[in-house]
């Protein structure tokens, strides 16, 4: 039976600066700095943690990880097993991150969606495809990509390679064709998509795109 505690959640982010942050604190950071340069970790971090209890240890290690950026709850509980978290503990710790709402799988799969599309120009497949490797329940999956319509995507695709024509260009048709689509094959577009979107940009070009195949 896992022994559960009562746990304060983290104080909200107000906005305010934490204590020693102002300005008489320069020069006690910078000295600080001095004596810590190319330290990695705090020893003193892992003594406190061999002084907690096995659920205390196991959330201590999470919200770390959830400091630095979202992460899925398959993700967290893998941190967990490489410190060596008993997985009842972990599955009763995650349990309790999940039910306060810091960890969440479909807003991290839908933010990864509208990030690495707008960012990347990445299709529906390479999301998806990232998304599960990360641990995310298919179902969530699904949902997260299917908010990325087919008209969004097109237009994400001759926007790729727009901007790549150009840096083609001098290359024999044959070279031409095959960069460009293969670009977008990387990001997951598939290839009847991928061979009209360059088809339509050579021929806007006054390239003879004559023979590449249509969708």
């Amino acid at each position: 039976m896992v022994r559960r505690t009562d746990w304060p959640l983290p104080p909200p982010d107000d906005g305010r600066a934490p204590a020693g942050s102002g300005p008489g604190a320069g020069g006690a950071r910078r000295a600080g700095r001095g004596r810590s340069r190319g330290r990695s970790e705090p020893s003193g971090e892992r003594v406190r943690e061999t002084s907690l209890s096995p659920e205390e240890r196991a959330r201590a290690i999470c919200l770390r990880l959830l400091t630095g950026s979202p992460r899925t709850r398959r993700q967290l509980a893998d941190a967990l097993a490489k410190r060596d978290v008993d997985a009842e503990v972990s599955a009763a710790v995650l349990d309790r991150l999940e039910g306060a709402g810091l960890i969440d799988d479909a807003a991290f799969a839908g933010a990864w969606v509208e990030s690495r599309h707008h960012g990347r120009g990445l299709a529906r497949r390479a999301l998806a495809r990232e998304l599960r490797t990360r641990g995310v329940a298919p179902a969530v999956v699904d949902e997260a990509v299917s908010r990325l319509d087919a008209g969004t995507e097109e237009e994400t695709a001759r926007e790729l390679v727009a901007r790549k024509l150009r840096a083609t260009r001098g290359l024999d048709r044959e070279k031409r064709i095959r960069r460009l689509a293969g670009m977008l094959a990387r990001r997951g577009y598939g290839e009847g998509l991928a061979l009209r979107v360059v088809r339509e940009a050579l021929e806007a070009e006054g390239e003879d795109a004559e023979g590449l195949l249509e969708d």
